[in-house]
């Protein structure tokens, strides 16, 4: 009986891994607009689909971070500016990836774009704090897809929204993760509408890695200046010494955690671009995989208090437990 099984599970793997290795063919006639180039995985992505011939449409915040992308690849990749939060540039954006596309559509369209500040504890946090990060993460991407699904319908092409192992998990506090929650519904529901199109949409999970999103001098700041407009009644609760050894289980949770190499990500992303058979979600990176995946499926109480306790965001006590 466990023979039978060992082969059938074997078989599954097989066909699986041949399925994934096929590839859509005259990939250098199809184009593809990323979002958020300017770093980390956006930046990589483009310069990778351009170094495989790819026609790349790269999306950047600012013109510098356009420019100097620019600099770094061929002639076939074209660059934008462009602000998710803002309806015009979107429109702008827009027309421009239509006049380059023509009548052949867009195959890909990468949402990448993404912010994780403002940080902190939920309570020292308002309700702007968490706007800032859904108008990029989630409303801002909401925006651009359905701005451009239209062309990526015509190609029967390819929608690809970078979510976050803590869409599956909520491992922190403030707006970063409910954004990622949001980006899994949404893509979710886009899949199954899309499907009779022949649009296929994956989602993207990657766990910590280093990009200036995370960078960790910048990420204490911010958790320093949220604590320090915070309510007076806020901080006589949690109480300084909350602070200082929240701050230091940060700076090493970060340090420790986030991987330098990008391209485990960047590789989800070609492969759910090219293959002929992408999957519906890539987790990236073995903290993703092998902890807080699993721990996601695990009952709630128990992977509390792996969190609470012992995970890599245990937390101190506040001065006031009332």
């Amino acid at each position: 009986m466990w023979l039978y099984l060992a082969a059938l599970v074997g078989l599954y793997y097989l066909v699986r891994w041949h399925r994934e290795r096929q590839v859509v063919s005259h990939l250098q006639d199809k184009y593809v607009f990323i979002t958020g180039c300017g770093s980390g995985f956006g930046n990589l992505l483009a310069r990778q689909l351009d170094m495989r011939g790819m026609r790349v449409l790269a999306a950047c915040r600012t013109e510098k971070a356009a420019v100097q992308l620019k600099a770094q690849t061929s002639d076939r990749l074209e660059t934008v500016t462009l602000d998710v939060t803002k309806t015009d540039s979107i429109t702008a954006a827009t027309q421009w990836v239509k006049e380059r596309v023509g009548d052949r559509g867009l195959w890909g369209l990468v949402n990448n774009a993404g912010i994780s500040l403002p940080f902190g504890r939920i309570e020292w946090l308002t309700k702007e704090d968490f706007m800032t990060i859904l108008d990029v993460n989630l409303l801002g991407m909401i925006e651009v897809t359905l701005s451009l699904l239209p062309l990526v319908r015509k190609a029967r092409g390819r929608v690809v929204n970078v979510s976050s192992i803590a869409g599956r998990m909520a491992v922190t506090g403030g707006g970063y993760s409910i954004s990622k929650f949001g980006v899994e519904a949404f893509s979710d529901s886009l899949r199954r509408e899309l499907a009779p199109f022949g649009v296929k949409v994956a989602i993207i999970e990657p766990g910590a890695f280093k990009t200036n999103m995370n960078n960790t001098e910048r990420i204490l700041l911010n958790v320093q200046a949220v604590w320090d407009r915070a309510r007076p009644e806020i901080k006589e609760i949690y109480g300084e010494k909350y602070l200082a050894s929240y701050l230091k289980l940060l700076s090493k949770s970060l340090r420790k955690a986030c991987k330098e190499n990008l391209s485990e990500v960047t590789d989800c992303m070609e492969h759910a671009l090219t293959a002929c058979h992408p999957r519906t979600r890539y987790s990236a990176g073995w903290d993703a995989k092998l902890f807080y995946l699993p721990m996601s499926y695990m009952p709630t109480f128990l992977g509390d208090a792996i969190l609470t306790w012992v995970g890599p965001v245990s937390l101190p006590r506040p001065a006031k437990d009332l």
